[in-house]
């Protein structure tokens, strides 16, 4: 049976591809920002709603976020299919979250003719601002993840991927208060909060010397000052701090800050140093299910990157990360795009609303659909889906 529930899934998904891809085009058009997803959110919702699906909006405190169930007759294990839909400044879609909307809208339709045989629940979950603001970590906060037994999404990529390598990151914005003076006539009069910024941020620079390989810091300065012969008064700097590990990014966090206290100090300005309430996790995959992915994505023709080849890889960072510490959770990579265009790239963006990209997304639905098909009906999947995460947490 479960290789027919197979089969109706996947071939739902191909008999909504053209709607599953008006969606992602219509996202991919439509680029916004995070916490300002109205256009997704809406054009997500009416989906599901078309499709008899109820879903809610506003949910867990965040107005973009969406939650829709399945109606189901079983009472056993939820899955959480995750979407994001947010977009990046200037870049619109080069990280392709159009692409992870779709393949979880996809998953979640294409479940939906199976869901009189599911011995369980399966949760569609759209979740705003991952770019930037947390906001799976604020949905989690709010009860989200309360009652999920596995959660499951895909992102974008250069090429596939069973796992992202991911690292935890935080994020600062620093604000330098000085005073105000004629740079030519008087400026003995006054404090310069463009020194204190550059101060900072070229001892960030020396520290970057004495932090570990896996261990970053970068930043911008978003206000400089107003014109070149007036003193500046007020500057202001935005700040990504990453570690491997919660333990290491809690140990870095101080040493960044001392390089903002340092700029203050040494140019007699005040400073307001702003961490987010956020910190990203490092990603905790669970292996039973992401391995399961990758059969089902290589069943479709797709071609995965070796796991040992994983470790070391360039690493960046997703709220996820917070997710996979809370459920048993798998975020892998799908090829969206050549080897060669990575994402955050303006070209990813092209790619995200090309050909490639559509074929992602609708591999990405199936492979997420059958992988949580495959976890509903199958109880030793989910206990040893369970003790993995035990075992990465030190549970067990």
């Amino acid at each position: 049976m479960p290789q027919d529930l197979h089969a109706i899934v996947s071939r739902r998904i191909d008999e909504l591809a053209d709607e599953l891809l008006t969606v992602s085009h219509s996202i991919h058009a439509n680029p916004e920002l995070a916490f300002k997803e109205h256009h997704a959110a809406r054009t997500l919702v009416a989906a599901l709603q078309a499709q008899g699906i109820e879903a809610r909006t506003g949910v867990y405190t965040l107005e973009t976020a969406i939650e829709a169930d399945l109606i189901t007759q079983g009472s056993g294990p939820r899955v959480a299919i995750l979407a994001e839909y947010d977009a990046l400044p200037g870049i619109g879609h080069s990280c392709g979250h159009n692409l992870i909307a779709t393949s979880a809208l996809g998953a979640t339709l294409g479940l939906q003719t199976v869901a009189n045989k599911l011995p369980g629940n399966v949760r569609f979950l759209g979740t705003p601002a991952e770019e930037r603001g947390g906001g799976k970590e604020l949905m989690a906060r709010a009860g989200a993840f309360k009652g999920i037994d596995a959660a499951m999404m895909i992102h974008p990529a250069g090429m596939n991927m069973a796992s992202m390598p991911c690292i935890c990151v935080a994020e600062v914005k620093v604000i330098y208060h000085g005073r105000s003076a004629h740079a030519s006539a008087m400026p003995h009069k006054g404090l310069n909060a463009l020194d204190a910024l550059l101060l900072a941020y070229q001892a960030i620079s020396n520290l970057r010397q004495h932090i570990r390989s896996t261990e970053r810091i970068h930043g911008i300065i978003t206000e400089g000052g107003l014109a070149p012969n007036i003193v500046p008064e007020r500057t202001v700097g935005e700040f990504y701090v990453r570690a491997a590990n919660a333990k290491a990014l809690a140990a870095l966090k101080p040493r960044v800050q001392a390089c903002f206290e340092a700029g203050a100090m040494g140019t007699g300005c005040t400073v307001d140093i702003q961490w987010a309430g956020v910190d990203y996790l490092d990603l905790n995959t669970n292996w039973p299910l992401a391995d399961r992915f990758q059969a089902h994505a290589e069943a479709l023709g797709r071609t995965f990157v070796p796991k040992e080849q994983l470790i070391g890889a360039p690493s960046g960072s997703t709220d996820m990360g917070n997710v996979s510490y809370l459920v048993p959770s798998i975020h892998p990579m799908v090829a969206s795009a050549p080897t060669n265009v990575v994402i955050h790239h303006p070209d990813f963006a092209k790619w995200a609303g090309s050909e490639m990209g559509d074929r992602a997304a609708i591999d990405g639905a199936k492979s997420l659909a059958l992988t949580a098909l495959d976890y509903l009906l199958s109880p030793d999947l989910q206990q040893e889906s369970t003790r993995a995460f035990k075992l990465s947490r030190g549970l067990a």
